[in-house]
This record gives structure tokens, sequence and C-alpha cells, in this order.
């Protein structure tokens, strides 16, 4: 049994808890939200999937009050707030301690290489739907997976145990030594259609027109023109392929970032497109789509 935190009480971080708790790990769930936080430690999270109704039993707590050994803690909050939150539990790196991020974006590997040691940091990417449906529910129906990886050699050799650790909770995890060549198709596939279907406010469906594929073709081209410039290998027919599936088949998804403009929440625009714009930058790479994209979400955004 490994001993799991999980920072971020979002959909992800519900339905991971939840299916690790069900499949045998001892699990914490960490937010800033106490009432929230104590309501599932009361009751739990309930999981509706496509295998029926499940109430998991899971801890929950402020960072500051998770203490001892932990194996495993995942980070899950919004891109915006993983410096914040990999640093709330600091106090849990021991060089032994292993961190995985399934975040969106980038930038979120580099957040927690300020807190924990290199050698002890996963990242990847998952394709699990989940769509809170309360403040301890959450519901997940159709097939997922997870690949991971290290960020070099030395956390790459724990990659397989994390695996295993998942799918104890049929999250059907792999170890992928190339995980970086997937984090970064995501990346290009969330900066085609998440930025603008914020902009427009449709959901994905409302995208399948010939305006829609030219601007998220565009996306996917400079996404793939600044991975090239650092050496990343991308899978440019899988990843139209993938976008054509989305357009086609999740017609009414309203994508996160659309949800956190309706809800006036800040959206990860910056760990997005704002993070293809900023490295391509640096790479001497023009993407004027995705900066263009990007500018736009960021006059949509609320002002402090």
């Amino acid at each position: 049994m490994a001993k799991v935190v999980i920072v971020g009480a979002g959909a992800m971080g519900c339905l991971l808890a939840a299916r690790l708790a069900l499949g045998g790990q001892e699990v914490t769930v960490v937010d800033v939200d106490a009432q929230r936080l104590a309501l599932i430690a009361r009751e739990g999270i309930h999981l509706h999937d496509d295998r029926g109704h499940h109430v998991a039993n899971v801890g929950a707590a402020l960072a500051a009050d998770v203490s001892g050994s932990v194996d495993l803690v995942i980070l899950m909050t919004k891109g915006m707030h993983s410096a914040a939150a990999i640093r709330s539990v600091a106090h849990l790196s021991d060089g032994r301690c292993l961190v995985l991020t399934l975040q969106n974006g980038l930038g979120n590997v580099e957040a927690i290489a300020d807190v924990f040691e290199k050698k002890c940091i996963l990242w990847g990417v998952t394709d699990f739907p989940a769509d809170l449906e309360g403040p301890n529910a959450v519901a997940s129906h159709g097939q997922g997976h997870i690949w991971l990886g290290g960020i070099d050699e030395a956390a790459h050799a724990h990659a397989g145990t994390v695996a295993g650790w998942l799918n104890a909770g049929a999250l059907n995890a792999a170890a992928d030594a190339d995980v970086q060549s997937a984090v970064w198709e995501k990346v290009a596939f969330n900066a085609a259609l998440n930025s603008l279907s914020t902009i427009t406010g449709l959901p994905v469906g409302g995208l399948d027109t010939p305006e829609g594929r030219r601007i998220a073709t565009a996306v996917l081209d400079e996404t793939i023109a600044t991975a090239d410039a650092l050496g990343i290998a991308m899978d440019r027919e899988r990843l139209v392929a993938k976008t054509d599936f989305a357009l086609a088949n999740h017609r009414t998804h309203k994508p996160s970032m659309l949800q956190d403009r309706l809800a006036g929440r800040l959206t990860e625009i910056e760990s997005i497109n704002g993070a293809i714009e900023r490295i391509a930058a640096q790479a001497g790479v023009d993407v004027p789509t995705t900066r263009l994209l990007a500018d736009l979400v960021r006059m949509g955004e609320p002002r402090t």
C-alpha cells in the first residue's frame, strides 16, 4: 500500500483520489477549502462511473496538516497555482517522496523542481474524462489512460512503480520513455481548442467549421515547430487525428478554460498558449496565431 497525497481537489484530483483509494492506497486530498475538506473527510468522495456508484474513503487536510512519510505526491491544481501548491507541501520532500504532475500545460515541472529533487519528479498526461457533480462527487464515463515518465533517467526508474499504484485503481497507466512528446502533444491540442473555445464561447463542436479548423491547425503547426526547435519530436498526423476526433465526437464539451471564463475565474492561458509563446520566442520561432489567441484570452481575464 502506498501513501499518496493529492494536491488539488478539482475533478481530476477527486477522480484520482477515489480510484486510488478504491484500489487500496492510503490517500489524502489537500486543498485550501477547509469546509469542503471537512465534507470529504466525513462522507468520502462519491464516484459515478461506468461500473456504478462508489464511495471512496479518503483523508482530507490542509497542506500544513499533512505529516509523516509520503510515497507519492500528485499535483493536480491549475497551472497558475502550481508554484504555491508545491511549496505548501515542501515539508514532504525528503529525497524519497516522489512527485507526479498530470496537469495541463507547461511550467509545472519547473515549479516542482524548485522544491523537490529532480530524481523524484515524474510527469505525464491523461485523457480520463472527469466532471465534478458536487463538492465531494465526481463523474467519469468512458475509458481513459495515463502515460507517465521521469524527467530524467533517475526519476524514470520509478515510473513502473507509480504506474502500478495507479493501475491498482483501474487507471490504465503505463510508463512512457518518450513522455515529453506526449506532454507537448497535449499542450498543442489544448492550445488549439481550449483558447478558441474560450474566445468564442462555443463548445468544441462549435469549432468544427472551416474557420475553426484553419485556426486550430495553425496552432498545432506552430507548436510542432516550437517543439522541433527544442529537439522534441511530435506526430503531426496523430495530433491532427486527435483534434478531428474531438471536433466530431466531443461536440457539447466545454473545455475547462471556457468553464473558468464563464465562472469569472482566471484561466490557464499562461500555462498553455502563453507558455508556447514564451518558449517559441526563446527558440526564435514565430507563433503569430498562438500569440493572438493568447492575447485575446488575456483581454478577458478578470482584473484584480
